[in-house]
């Protein structure tokens, strides 16, 4: 039995292992080759430690487009949408969890039903709500829209619900507290990990999203990374100087992964959180 025990052990740390292997070396090989020139990134065998080009993709980068602009616009957009998002879901969630009102069970079950309709089939009637408010060539139109959505609600409040307990909202108000001073002193301090991980979700879609940027975006100064990497390929002239655009995706990912280390063991516990209670 112990030998069985080790056995499976070992078979199940190698399966992680590969698991993480095949995750990270993909991304550690893009670090890796931006660092090369693009014909000894074309080269057999290609290069899989790092090279010496790297100062010269850097400085290429920076001198051809304005990507130190955007990946403000991106930290800037990105940052908008958590915080909002964490504010006005925490308190729908809150709303659907602890209150009883008239319509709830309806109400909820709308706001879930939007989940089921792919966003891209509002994409027409969103941009003209988008054009009749002038936010055209905006980056609120990136950032107010999404700021309540449905799985953030949803989210919140199965955290809520099994993480509050209603007596202590009832201890609250006998002490006199007013009921958003009971949500941002009583109960928002106890809902870290649902924000980390509500957080993480929201900063990667936001940070990675190309379609509604490249629908309303139209000035140079307001694009996203993601459009900035587009302006990278296809040169008529010169076409795609393939190490200059390794180096602009390292560099793009790079606030992805330092949001997640910093915050990777409150996601992991809110991830089991919502697990084990949603």
């Amino acid at each position: 039995m112990k030998k069985t025990s080790r056995v499976n052990q070992f078979l199940l740390y190698l399966v992680i292992g590969t698991g993480a292997f095949a995750i990270a070396f993909p991304i550690y090989w893009m670090f890796a080759l931006a660092t090369h020139s693009t014909p000894d990134i074309f080269s057999y065998p290609p290069p899989l430690t790092f090279g010496d080009q790297g100062v010269r993709n850097f400085t290429v980068l920076f001198n051809a487009i304005s990507y130190a602009r955007h990946m403000w616009n991106s930290v800037f957009v990105a940052a908008a949408n958590v915080i909002l998002i964490l504010i006005f879901c925490s308190m729908g969630g809150y709303a659907f969890a602890m209150y009883s009102f008239p319509g709830k069970r309806w109400m909820f079950a709308l706001c879930l039903s939007t989940l089921m309709i792919p966003w891209i089939a509002n994409i027409i009637p969103w941009f003209i709500v988008i054009r009749e408010i002038g936010w055209v060539d905006n980056h609120l139109a990136l950032i107010v829209p999404g700021a309540a959505n449905a799985f953030g609600i949803f989210w919140m409040r199965q955290y809520i619900s099994s993480s509050v307990h209603p007596q202590l909202l009832d201890q609250a108000r006998v002490d006199g507290c007013h009921e958003w001073l009971i949500f941002f002193r009583v109960v928002a301090p106890t809902l870290t990990p649902a924000f980390s991980a509500l957080g993480i979700f929201s900063f990667v879609t936001s940070w990675n999203n190309f379609i509604v940027p490249l629908i309303v975006l139209r000035s140079d100064r307001l694009l996203t990374l993601p459009l900035s990497l587009v302006q990278l390929t296809g040169d008529p002239r010169r076409g795609t100087d393939v190490a200059v655009l390794m180096m602009a995706a390292s560099l793009a990912i790079l606030p992805i992964v330092i949001a997640f280390l910093i915050s990777s063991r409150k996601f992991i516990a809110g991830m089991m959180a919502g697990a084990i209670k949603g």
